[in-house]
């Protein structure tokens, strides 16, 4: 999909873009991707449709399953998501909910690929808030056999559950799967160094205290130090340098964070002519 012009795979073709939370990637990636496969997209903002509030969610599901071939959903609670896809007849993408990210993990994978020409065997360490991100950047590379570091303070790590999951899918993929409250020991020797806000989006009034809990936690040069010589830096952004990252890293050479961000586009084409596409 990246090394080629954009062919109608979805000529006529409608994605349903069902948004609780703003975003910009998110909405402009998946709005490119059907446009550039020859089909359309419709965005439905919280004030427009009122998801759960203003019309149960098994309704809207129903409802959009007769107007669009497909519901890419960005929520807040997952139960959400679940919700819609139990009642909907049609695919229903997760762009982000409270538990997972599956989006931006798919292509965070597409970019360490293209950069590293592998997967299996190099070292993922995560630093910061064990969050819908982690969950699924854990999950994928303990799937395809990379192995993965997370560091976060006592009380910010995954799931038991995530944990669980993880932890099956590295015994398959004779991956490691580590947790630390030492972002030092994460760092060490790692081929990709990542990082997300400390505090996300419906988690504002804990703002102050997160700042606290995670104030060891920050990316910066002489963390990326401990990593190897040729270690990939990635974010998935929005970023708040001062916070989780040292200001400049965005721009530094060991960045590819802005890789990432484009690489969205080319790896939801993929998803939609997958699910979308006539077969």
């Amino acid at each position: 999909m990246k090394g080629e012009a954009g062919r109608p795979l979805l000529a006529g073709k409608t994605l349903a873009l069902l948004f609780e939370k703003p975003s910009l990637r998110t909405k402009v990636s998946f709005d490119m991707a059907m446009y550039q496969l020859g089909g359309h997209s419709i965005y439905l903002s919280p004030e427009e449709v009122g998801l759960g509030k203003r019309e149960p969610v098994a309704d809207v599901a129903k409802v959009l399953s007769r107007y669009a071939d497909g519901i890419t959903a960005r929520t807040f609670s997952h139960e959400t998501l679940r919700t819609l896809a139990a009642h909907s007849s049609v695919p229903v993408i997760n762009a982000l909910s409270d538990l997972e990210h599956p989006c931006q993990a798919l292509s965070d994978l597409l970019t360490i690929y293209e950069k590293k020409g592998k997967l299996a065997g190099l070292t993922l360490a995560y630093i910061g808030d064990g969050n819908n991100v982690a969950n699924s950047l854990l999950l994928a590379a303990c799937l395809l056999g990379i192995n993965f570091r997370l560091a976060a303070p006592k009380g910010y790590t995954v799931s038991e559950e995530v944990l669980d999951h993880g932890r099956r899918f590295a015994d398959s993929s004779r991956s490691q799967l580590q947790l630390t409250d030492d972002p030092h020991e994460a760092a060490r020797a790692a081929d990709i160094m990542y990082t997300d806000v400390w505090t996300s989006m419906g988690q504002e009034t804990e703002a102050q205290k997160r700042r606290l809990a995670f104030s060891g936690y920050q990316v910066d040069d002489k963390l990326l130090s401990l990593a190897k010589g040729d270690a990939l830096f990635m974010h998935p952004l929005p970023a708040h340098p001062g916070e989780e990252i040292s200001a400049g890293l965005l721009d530094d050479p060991r960045s590819v964070v802005f890789d990432q961000a484009e690489n969205r586009l080319h790896l939801q084409k993929a998803l939609l002519a997958r699910l979308l596409a006539d077969s």
